[in-house]
Order: structure tokens, then sequence, then C-alpha cells
């Protein structure tokens, strides 16, 4: 079945098309979130677009539009439970809450990804690359971002010297050397090689 088929089946059965994403998976700092987000049948599919491929301004332009035209939710998974569960796990459980955490229950969930976390009830279907296939899947990888990228905004004022606040916890440079100077934080991922990697020298 063709996704715009799929599409007109949600607005005249109720039909109702979750799309799921993550943000924050290959950073060496901060916590994984995740997006989840059904549209109102009034909301103008064809302006969302990957979070990867817009700026930080369109991203904060699109984030109000998506949230006041849809139903949305966000997840998030602990650094701690990162170390604890590894980062494909703890993915997973940040997209788990992100779907529970709607007001509406999904008839089918759209994940970007191969994998799909496990919800009794709920039909999902794992899409690669359907950030940059499925707009609703775009919307939540763009809600995901705007919300982790302040999150690390405000991190890095407590936190001064890692350039989270242009980095957003992603091993720049800048971040990289931070890690060398400054030291490890608790917001940094352990398990994470280059962190690890510090520590394992001490």
């Amino acid at each position: 079945m063709r996704w715009k088929a799929l599409n007109v089946i949600s607005l005249k059965n109720k039909f109702l098309v979750a799309g799921v994403d993550e943000v924050g998976r290959g950073c060496l700092s901060g916590p994984v979130f995740s997006g989840a987000v059904i549209f109102k049948k009034n909301i103008k599919k064809s302006i969302i677009k990957d979070s990867k491929k817009i700026n930080f301004e369109k991203r904060l332009i699109l984030d109000k539009y998506i949230k006041k035209n849809s139903y949305y939710a966000l997840g998030m998974a602990s650094v701690k439970e990162i170390e604890k569960f590894n980062i494909l796990n703890a993915t997973l459980i940040s997209m788990k809450r992100a779907i529970k955490n709607l007001k509406k229950k999904p008839s089918l969930v759209l994940i970007d990804g191969n994998k799909t976390p496990k919800i009794n009830g709920l039909r999902m279907k794992a899409i690669i690359k359907g950030d940059s296939k499925i707009p609703e899947i775009s919307a939540a990888s763009i809600i995901a971002k705007v919300h982790r990228d302040f999150y690390m905004i405000n991190l890095s004022k407590k936190n001064p010297g890692y350039g989270w606040e242009k980095n957003y916890g992603y091993g720049t440079k800048q971040h990289m050397l931070a890690l060398k100077k400054i030291g490890i934080t608790k917001f940094h991922r352990k398990t994470f090689y280059p962190v690890h990697k510090i520590l394992s020298k001490k």
C-alpha cells in the first residue's frame, strides 16, 4: 500500500498514523530524545522536512507549526539508561515513552530506522531513512531535535567550555579538547569510546 493512499484512509476512517524518530543517538553527552507525532487533518505535510536538512531557525518555526497542528509527545532516556542498556536499547526506551505519552492512541506507528520498540496492542513498522520519506516521522524528528537542542543549550550554561550550546553534545573538535582539558562530567556517556578511552588512561 502506498503511503499516500494510507494518508487518504487515515483522514476518512480516522486511521491515526504516528511518526516516531530519535535525536542525539551519536552524541557523547546528554540524553537521547524521541518525538511522536500524529497529524491533525488540516496540516500542510508538504512543508515538513527532515530536521537534518533545515537550519535551527527553520526548525523553530516548524516546531511551533507542528505542535499547533498535531497530537505530539516526547520521550527521553537518560545518560544512566544509555550506559546501563546501551544506546540502541535506550533509544527504543525513549521511543516507547514518546508513543505512550501521546494523547491519542495511533492505529499505526511508523518508526525511523530498522527496529521498533515493543508495545502490546500497537501495530508498528520500521522504515529505513523514514525521516526523509514520511512527513509524520520528519515532524517527530523536528520536535525532538528542537527540544533536545534547548536541553543541551541550558545544560551548557552550567557546564561551560564543551560547546554544547553549538555542538549539542556531538564529538566536535572543541568538545574533544574540552574533555581532555576540563574533564568528564556526569552528563557524558562513559560507555562511548572517546569518553571511555579518556577514562581508561586515568
